[in-house]
């Protein structure tokens, strides 16, 4: 029997297109293994996702760039579909944002969290998290807003390069811009390049002093806070492995107890009020010590899946038992259980894994989405193969020079090879 009530359908919400976030897919099956309905509202095209059994009906997102009008219309629609109310889970940014804003007139047909204000959107906002922080005594990287093209390049000076930039808002960078959400800047110029196309971003570029990486330097925190305000669920990790290396997205994670992690997520999550579902990104300072938060995302972080316990709990689950006025049990933590996205960290996978393992794709009980990421990864990668070395022909057959770049290297405005937009850097 499940402990989740049944009766009441899940409807996932992402407006961002990325057909390989397995994020999705962990809440899919999460919800789905507990015999609840999901409805997903999400472009699968070409997505593994799509071939979950655990999902009870596709529906159509928002069009791209769509205003809070046409998102409102678009799950207005899938509730008259689903006939009952349902617990609405955002899987990204632009979706937490626009529910938070959109909730007097979603919440007659939705369950949601009683967030205060527009508090989703103060904490993804990169230029306002400096502030909460301050106010909460947790340690964030110092960070400058600056004005003017010269005062960006003379931020960057004042910080010491590299600094890293950010836009305040990456969920508004349009796409084909060629912009980078975050990205390392390693000079005044590329500073005050960057922040002429603040226009072109839809929002205010940021400088932040850069955090190195390092070993066991780069931790997250995953939690759900319930109606009174504690947190449950989810727990303190660290990464073992980044795509790309040194500065990525999560390939490979552990389970970790952190004290201090645990101490600052919970410290700002009751500072803020906040309630529902957040991933927290840190980074260790090496000359200090002292954990700085990068990154506070209002919704469930791609790995979510790492924290489950021994009674099956994660933050997903932990939202529609909460939300359902449901107890939720009380299971024991798993340390040094892992997480591993086999297609960024293939032999990880396949290594032994004595505290147990969940993988981002393949599954016993729903194997036709690892069976479909297998193939469509390998035509994504065959394509950015042939791209490169049509481009790497272009330049010799004009006779430039081919300059190799490694994964890690800095980004450069325009768009040029470099950090992802998963990218957590921020240095003491």
């Amino acid at each position: 029997m499940s402990l989740l009530d049944t009766r009441v359908p899940a409807v996932l919400l992402r407006i961002d297109r990325n057909p390989f976030h397995h994020g999705t897919l962990g809440a899919v099956r999460s919800l789905g293994r507990a015999d609840v309905d999901v409805h997903l509202v999400a472009d699968v095209t070409g997505s593994p996702v799509r071939a979950s059994r655990f999902v009870r009906q596709l529906h159509p997102p928002p069009p791209p760039g769509a205003g809070l009008d046409k998102v409102a219309a678009t799950l207005l629609r899938v509730a008259a579909r689903v006939a009952r109310p349902a617990v609405l889970i955002p899987m990204d940014d632009a979706g937490a944002v626009a529910v938070s804003r959109l909730r007097a007139r979603l919440a007659p047909a939705f369950l949601l969290p009683q967030q205060p204000g527009d508090l989703p959107e103060r904490v993804a906002d990169k230029a306002e998290l400096a502030g909460l922080c301050a106010a909460a005594d947790v340690p964030h990287p110092t960070t400058v807003v600056p004005d003017s093209p010269a005062q960006a390049a003379a931020a960057a000076w004042r910080l010491g390069l590299p600094v890293v930039a950010k836009w305040s808002r990456p969920w508004l960078l349009p796409a084909g811009s060629g912009l980078r959400s975050t990205l390392v800047v390693r000079s005044p110029r590329e500073a005050r390049e960057l922040y002429a196309r603040g226009a072109e971003a839809g929002s205010r570029l940021l400088l932040q002093e850069f955090l190195p990486p390092g070993a066991d330097r780069d931790w997250f925190f995953h939690g759900y806070a319930d109606r009174d305000g504690a947190v449950r669920a989810g727990g303190p990790g660290r990464k073992l492995l980044a795509w790309p290396r040194g500065a990525g997205l999560t390939a490979a994670g552990a389970w970790v107890p952190n004290p201090q992690v645990q101490a600052l997520a919970e410290r700002l999550a009751a500072g803020l009020g906040y309630r529902g579902i957040f991933d927290l990104d840190f980074r260790r300072c090496g000359t200090t010590g002292r954990y700085h938060l990068l990154d506070f995302n209002p919704r469930p972080g791609a790995q979510f899946r790492l924290f489950t316990d021994t009674a099956g709990l994660d933050v997903v689950r932990a939202q529609h038992l909460d939300l359902t006025h449901r107890p939720l049990p009380d299971g024991r933590p798993l340390p040094g259980r892992l997480f591993v996205v086999e297609n960024y960290a293939p032999l990880t996978a396949l290594r032994p894994a004595p505290a147990g393992r969940e993988l981002a794709w393949g599954a016993r009980d729903d194997t036709a989405p690892g069976r479909a990421m297998w193939g469509l990864w390998s035509r994504h990668v065959g394509g950015r193969l042939l791209a490169r070395l049509r481009r790497g022909s272009a330049a010799a057959r004009s006779g430039g020079t081919l300059r190799v770049v490694r994964q890690t290297a800095p980004a450069r405005p325009g768009g040029a090879t470099g950090p992802t937009d998963d990218e957590k850097a921020g240095r003491c």
